[in-house]
């Protein structure tokens, strides 16, 4: 698992406590390889999906993983912006980046994984949608980030 600049991974998910630690650690495993884990998810879990200008919803272990499957079956990187507990489970803000179709691709997510009897029961995840070369070189050539 890759971590963003500064942020250190194993302190992050450390930070997380027992329970969620070995889930969020499970969840990053599965984001980069596609690597299913028997642990990972309560039968009959619940994965909401937002997409640019659409919404997957999907119940039960096996639907979870075919929706991750058939939405971004690539295996990659993730770097790590944000991860933080909640009351019911935690947080992550997170980028992805893979290769397909003979080019670098990136996305970038948050996603909202609640924690019940020590498996993800509920998933949220709200994704920017992928985006090719031409798209990445166009938002660094016209965006900048000014201070405010």
């Amino acid at each position: 698992m890759t971590a963003a600049v500064g942020v250190d991974l194993t302190e992050r998910t450390a930070a997380l406590g027992p329970e969620l630690r070995p889930l969020a650690d499970l969840l990053l495993g599965w984001l980069e390889s596609g690597a299913r884990s028997d642990h990972l998810f309560s039968d009959d879990v619940r994965v909401d999906l937002t997409v640019p200008h659409w919404r997957l919803q999907s119940r039960g272990t096996e639907a979870a993983f075919r929706l991750r499957a058939e939405q971004h079956p690539y295996a990659g990187s993730v770097r790590i912006e944000c991860l933080a507990a909640t009351d019911r489970g935690f947080l992550m803000a997170f980028e992805e980046r893979w290769a397909a179709d003979g080019q670098r691709w990136y996305c970038r997510e948050m996603l909202h994984a609640v924690v019940a009897d020590s498996r993800i029961a509920v998933l949220s995840v709200y994704c920017t949608g992928d985006w090719d070369e031409d798209l990445q070189r166009r938002y660094a050539a016209t965006v900048s980030v000014t201070a405010g």
